[in-house]
């Protein structure tokens, strides 16, 4: 609010202009400070319907894709929801690193140098490049497996830094464990990852294991880009009984090749990420990355109501209500195959003549 030293400026005329001046301003005091009455009043009524500048909030993910995007879209609904409206209270810096580090090094450098009150990184690639360049703005990770293992945080229950948000941590065991229910005579697995990707080292080191209990064989193909993808899908083929696709994202980017080989060799897919059971894979039984994002949101509005990053407990989707069975009947039609009528009364939702249809929880 602007303020008027009423006394230091009659003083400072007075000076000026002397007693005749002097003379004139006792006359007219009166009169000024009705006015600076009236203007501050005006002021102070005009700024009370102004709101605070918008927060900034940086949104980094390291490839456009329908899981990615989901996470994305549910951190903005989940803030709307909380009361920041798009526009109005937040604006968002969208950023994607199109697959490649150096990119997404070059993004957390910009929300550095634009000095954003928040950070939302998507992937275990991005939330590393960010933490690398960032240590004085809050991060809310988002579609992280393991943060622990990433080296992003000291502990699931405190990062210990400008860390936290929510994991994508899959539940692999009940997915592997659909192999058997689906085709009982399968013995061979195939995966393809990128194995410079931590969160997909782990999830296939963890797969490995459960797959020798379950009695199965896991042969594993591993890539560096999504432009390997198609190769690796197509050296498994006559080696493998079936497909099984973590939440890699060299993999997921290049879904269309491994659903390609899944056609003309008659091997069905299972995924770790329900988004791609429309676009063809038959099964998952996995998290819902829209939740996921407004679980997100949960966590960082936390921090801007005053908690430390650090304090807040890293998250992951565990509820029976946060995860959804998804099988897609026209696949298992083009493969040949019969889906048992208890694993249709499980489902959560199908994918029927090119739609989907979901079943209320």
């Amino acid at each position: 609010m602007i303020q008027i030293n009423i006394l230091e400026f009659n003083k400072e005329y007075s000076k000026k202009g002397g007693n005749k001046m002097r003379t004139n301003l006792k006359k007219s005091t009166v009169l000024m400070i009705s006015s600076v009455i009236f203007f501050a009043i005006t002021f102070m009524l005009i700024s009370s319907t102004v709101c605070a500048a918008p927060l900034k909030i940086g949104v980094s993910q390291i490839v456009e894709h329908p899981a990615l995007d989901a996470v994305r879209d549910g951190f903005v609904d989940g803030m709307e929801k909380a009361g920041f409206i798009p526009g109005e209270d937040v604006i968002y810096d969208f950023q994607s690193a199109q697959g490649d580090k150096t990119i997404g090094m070059s993004i957390a450098q910009k929300f550095k140098d634009d000095r954003v009150d928040m950070i939302l990184a998507i992937t275990t690639l991005i939330a590393q490049t960010t933490v690398q360049v960032i240590s004085d703005i809050p991060i809310i990770i988002g579609a992280v497996t393991d943060p622990v293992a990433a080296e992003i945080a000291e502990s699931w229950e405190s990062s210990g830094n400008n860390v936290t948000g929510m994991s994508d941590e899959a539940p692999n065991r009940t997915q592997l464990e659909l192999i058997p229910r689906f085709l009982p005579q399968a013995t061979r697995v195939g995966t393809i990852y990128d194995a410079g990707e931590v969160n997909s080292v782990v999830q296939v080191e963890l797969s490995r294991e459960i797959c020798q209990e379950l009695g199965l064989e896991l042969v594993e193909a591993t890539v560096s880009s999504s432009a390997e993808v198609l190769m690796a899908a197509q050296s498994l083929a006559g080696r493998v009984d079936v497909f099984y696709i973590v939440t890699d994202n060299a993999a997921v980017s290049a879904f269309s090749s491994i659903v390609k080989v899944s056609l003309e060799e008659k091997i069905p897919i299972i995924v770790a990420d329900p988004t791609y059971v429309p676009e063809g894979g038959l099964t998952s039984f996995g998290i819902d990355y829209f939740t996921l994002g407004q679980k997100s949101a949960e966590k960082a509005v936390q921090v801007l109501e005053g908690k430390l990053p650090s304090e807040i407990p890293i998250g992951k989707l565990e509820e029976p209500e946060d995860l959804t069975f998804v099988i897609n009947l026209d696949i298992a039609g083009e493969l040949g195959l019969e889906i048992p009528s208890e694993l249709l009364e499980e489902v959560d939702s199908i994918v029927l003549s090119g739609m989907s249809w979901n079943r209320d929880k």
